[in-house]
């Protein structure tokens, strides 16, 4: 398997080294002793990612972490939880079948997914059915059906996330390229009006790559790992994940847009705001020090960064 980029993948824990009184915790809800319980390498939480199978043959996919792993991750779990809860039956995400904390842990069990990630590099057949996909999950999720979900993208903590062409201006960091430093004043007011542009009212997963997304042997597509759910306009998904589509052998980001009716039909200022908002996101990022226990993080942002901003760079025509 080639691909462009850094994978999308981090250091987990496995099932055996979760404290005992967890993994008891865990044969409870689920009936019976696992026997079996392969760790899933996409995505860079670092705690459990494992599908489970019970003695009796039950299957469930199970995520665990605690702050001796990474300091925000429990919370990302907690609010995952709240909103995979919430989500229609009709919506193309897996069940959640129970969640709880437990001695500073936070544990997530779901319903196992016989699926795979998309072939990376990505084929033209995988990447037109993921796009159909994501139109659908954009109609079950509009309007937002998850209660108390952020409520739009102009909420002042969701927009301090996304300065980081402002943040570069005021404190410039080690490594940032000749382009972005020469034009700072520039993106940082395009960046500013992202939050105003993005506005409405669909569940966006806003985290979208392959790694979290599942393709079942009936070519069905699921969507996984929620933290960062927010609303808003749902352009911002296709743009958020056209930088890893491009990256690992995909389309562009046009052409991206083109196969989501919606996003087709976004103001192209908005597109480019957001646009900015997100490159300022991963090439900022990409410049700090690693989180605690997220050693590949950085990489992944650093090479998703650098698409992103070849591509403002074309729509700015600087």
């Amino acid at each position: 398997m080639s691909t462009w980029g850094p994978p999308a993948s981090g250091v987990r824990l496995t099932w055996d080294r979760l404290p005992d009184d967890i993994r008891r915790a865990v044969e409870a809800r689920l009936g019976g002793r696992v026997v079996a319980a392969p760790s899933q390498p996409g995505g860079f939480s670092p705690g459990v990612a494992a599908r489970l199978r019970t003695e009796a043959g039950f299957r469930a996919f199970i995520k665990a972490v605690s702050p001796a792993q990474n300091p925000d991750s429990p919370e990302m779990h907690r609010r995952e939880a709240r909103i995979a809860a919430a989500m229609p039956v009709s919506a193309p995400v897996p069940r959640l079948l129970d969640a709880w904390d437990q001695d500073g842990w936070a544990v997530l069990i779901y319903e196992d997914v016989k699926g795979r990630q998309p072939a990376m590099p990505w084929t033209l057949d995988e990447i037109e059915r993921v796009m159909a996909a994501i139109v659908r999950l954009h109609a079950e999720l509009t309007p937002c059906p998850v209660p108390g979900i952020r409520a739009d993208a102009e909420d002042p903590g969701i927009d301090a996330a996304f300065s980081g062409w402002r943040r570069l201006r005021l404190e410039p960091l080690d490594g940032l390229d000749s382009w972005s430093r020469r034009h700072l004043d520039e993106l940082a007011a395009i960046e500013s009006g992202w939050a105003v542009a993005a506005a409405g009212d669909t569940l966006l997963h806003l985290d979208l790559r392959a790694d979290n997304i599942l393709i079942r042997g009936n070519g069905e597509v699921l969507f996984v790992d929620w933290p960062a759910a927010m609303r808003g306009a749902p352009f911002l998904d296709v743009v958020g994940m056209a930088p890893s589509v491009a990256m690992q052998g995909g389309p562009d980001l046009d052409w991206l847009l083109a196969r989501h009716p919606s996003a087709a039909r976004a103001d192209p200022g908005a597109v480019t705001a957001w646009l900015a908002a997100l490159a300022g996101y991963l090439i900022h990022g990409s410049l700090l020090p690693p989180p605690p226990g997220l050693p590949t993080l950085r990489p992944f942002q650093a090479a998703q960064g650098a698409v992103a901003r070849a591509w403002l760079e074309a729509r700015l025509g600087t």
